[in-house]
């Protein structure tokens, strides 16, 4: 029989208390969430976000100003900036560096990709409901989290698009489950919520980082070094113990953990 992981009362207080604390307004602040709030719609919020998650590795203080100048670059609309394709303007398609290990060509590819995503399916959001509907073989109410990054992993990785998406599951897929945190949890001055409708936030996966796991050890949440789904996902298990409805809400209290520890 699989082991439960015991949770102190002591810690499930600091971990409460620690998510109220640190879930405000001023969590934007030099966080990439910051960017989906700066465009209007569903769309673009939705696009905006999955560009800026994909970014988000490395010092924000490179990462961040390569995701405002794609945010400029958009004018405020990045679903038709990049459904449109006029990404190409902006971005010439040759080997320079564009972040890290990114060069211009491999965004390129990137945003070919997405814009195909877009302009098949109309949105990313629609996407996802037509890869689950495929794979469970009716419409259901509710899609998984799990099922979701699946579905943002194989779309990439069918079109050869490496390195930004990972190819599959067996990564934790941390930015992933970041964009999908993002879109999905509601009633929240961080997050949009605008996802909540299809996909239930309790299935939501923690993004699963060094950092993160090293909160997670010290609090004995986790007993391992490694960042893997099925540890992420028995992380988020454990953090379904303090927050039952909200899981999720454990991202932030491991993010205040971290600057008290």
């Amino acid at each position: 029989m699989k082991q439960t992981q015991r949770i102190s009362k002591a810690t499930k207080e600091k971990l409460v208390a620690f998510a109220a604390l640190y879930e405000n307004e001023n969590f934007l602040d030099g966080d990439p969430s910051w960017f989906m709030h700066q465009v209007d719609g569903r769309q673009n919020k939705e696009v905006m976000a999955f560009i800026a998650a994909c970014l988000s590795y490395g010092s924000r203080k490179v990462f961040m100003p390569r995701i405002r100048f794609l945010l400029d670059c958009a004018g405020g609309n990045p679903y038709e900036w990049i459904a449109k394709k006029a990404f190409r303007n902006d971005i010439p398609d040759n080997s320079a560096c564009f972040y890290r290990l990114y060069t211009n060509h491999t965004m390129h590819a990137f945003f070919s990709a997405l814009a195909e995503m877009l302009n098949r399916h109309g949105s990313i959001a629609d996407y996802i409901k037509y890869f689950a509907s495929r794979k469970n073989g009716e419409t259901t109410a509710k899609v998984e989290a799990i099922v979701a990054v699946e579905a943002l992993c194989t779309f990439f990785a069918e079109r050869q698009v490496v390195g930004i998406v990972p190819k599959n599951t067996s990564s934790s897929c941390k930015r992933i489950c970041m964009f999908l945190r993002w879109l999905v949890r509601n009633d929240s001055p961080v997050d949009l919520g605008i996802w909540h409708d299809f996909i239930d936030k309790r299935s939501l996966i923690i993004p699963l980082d060094t950092h993160v796991l090293q909160q997670a050890t010290h609090l004995k949440l986790l007993n391992t070094s490694s960042a893997t789904m099925s540890v992420a996902r028995r992380l988020t298990d454990a953090l379904l113990k303090v927050f039952p409805d909200d899981p999720l809400k454990g991202d932030f209290a491991l993010f205040g953990y971290g600057i008290n520890s």
